[in-house]
């Protein structure tokens, strides 16, 4: 990375990408594939175009496993936009919908979704600054609940939810916000009625939202209330087409689900993820100088949190690992002290150093 001058990025969106995707982007730029002209220069009813969201569609499919009675939706609006499309469409029964709120962004989803029906709020780990994942006793969960709600990785907190922890909603369906660690880790699909995620973590640059949405939960949007573009129905029944997507976002998602097979898919992206973190983890737990503040069993694979305590030395490390080539460690306002987001792009190497800087600055700080 050096002979470009690049920076180890450890920015939790827009994040990382990995450099081979960027030089086909590069590569393809002025001239894609002989056409003559550059992805965003195409137009979205060109044959060409098709053939990209086409090919982007199916290797999403391939490496995450989605079953055939799923829908792909190419989106904008960010996940904001999915707090508001998530109740418009799935409140069609009872009106009501069981939320774990994790962190802000659950927080937000909630609220917004308190505009269109009843949010019961079964949990939150507000109260510690969102350190840890509440449990919930099913005995606690809405039984007639037209969909169940969480955040699949919690980006400013420094939470995942692990794999036996999931709810078990039977026939409610889960809904996930997985923004931040989606094809971090092996996930069954299946498992969730809807899954969405912006793309400027883990899928490429800002600008498309990927949505992945049993058939069956399609059409109970009222059409006479709903905003047009905000109805997931007609989205996949014109292929994400209906209105000009962000196209060039599409074909950098595609080229990044490309990277991901060259790396031997999701199941070795996730090997290489879970060395990455307990490298950091393990760094952490032994330092006398750093902790991180989230519950141990908690923590999440993607970004990583640690303070000194002292937020003046927080300062200056985040300037001093910024001189070294590590930018963007500085934690979330809301939260202070450092964070370390550990995408698929971000390399092993990456971690090293900064592990190595850790051990470094602690040696020359602690008193």
């Amino acid at each position: 990375m050096s002979e470009l001058n690049r920076v180890y990025n450890f920015s939790a969106g827009p994040s990382t990408m990995p450099l081979p995707v960027l030089e086909e982007a590069q590569k393809d730029m002025l001239n894609y594939h002989g056409t003559g002209m550059s992805v965003m220069e195409m137009s979205h009813r060109s044959k060409d175009y098709q053939a990209i969201i086409d090919a982007a569609e199916a290797d999403l499919r391939d490496v995450m496993g989605i079953p055939d009675n799923y829908k792909v939706l190419f989106l904008q609006g960010g996940g904001f936009m999915q707090f508001s499309m998530v109740p418009l469409n799935l409140f069609r029964k009872s009106f009501k919908a069981d939320y774990i709120v994790t962190g802000g962004w659950a927080e937000k989803a909630a609220k917004e979704a308190k505009k269109f029906g009843t949010v019961n709020v079964l949990a939150s780990s507000k109260e510690s600054t969102y350190s840890y994942i509440p449990k919930v006793d099913p005995a606690n969960y809405t039984p007639d609940a037209d969909y169940f709600y969480i955040c699949y990785n919690n980006t400013l907190y420094g939470t995942e939810w692990q794999d036996k922890d999931l709810p078990q909603t039977g026939d409610v369906p889960l809904v996930a916000d997985m923004s931040s660690n989606i094809l971090s880790r092996k996930v069954d699909v299946s498992k969730f009625g809807l899954i969405f995620a912006g793309a400027q973590k883990n899928l490429g640059p800002a600008g498309v939202t990927i949505v992945i949405i049993r058939e069956d939960l399609l059409g109970y949007a009222d059409t006479t209330k709903t905003p047009i573009l905000l109805d997931y129905k007609l989205h996949a029944d014109n292929g994400s087409m209906f209105n000009t997507p962000p196209t060039y976002g599409i074909y950098m998602a595609g080229l990044m689900f490309k990277w991901i097979k060259s790396m031997g898919g999701v199941e070795e992206i996730q090997k290489i993820n879970e060395a990455k973190a307990k490298l950091f983890y393990d760094t952490v737990d032994n330092s006398k100088l750093f902790k991180c503040p989230v519950a141990k069993e908690d923590r999440s694979n993607m970004n990583a949190l640690f303070v000194t305590g002292d937020p003046e030395l927080d300062k200056k490390f985040v300037a001093e690992a910024k001189a070294q080539g590590m930018v963007n460690l500085a934690g979330h306002r809301s939260v202070g002290g450092m964070r370390a987001s550990m995408y698929n792009a971000m390399p092993m190497e990456g971690v090293e150093k900064l592990v190595k800087f850790m051990k470094e600055f602690e040696a020359a700080n602690l008193k």
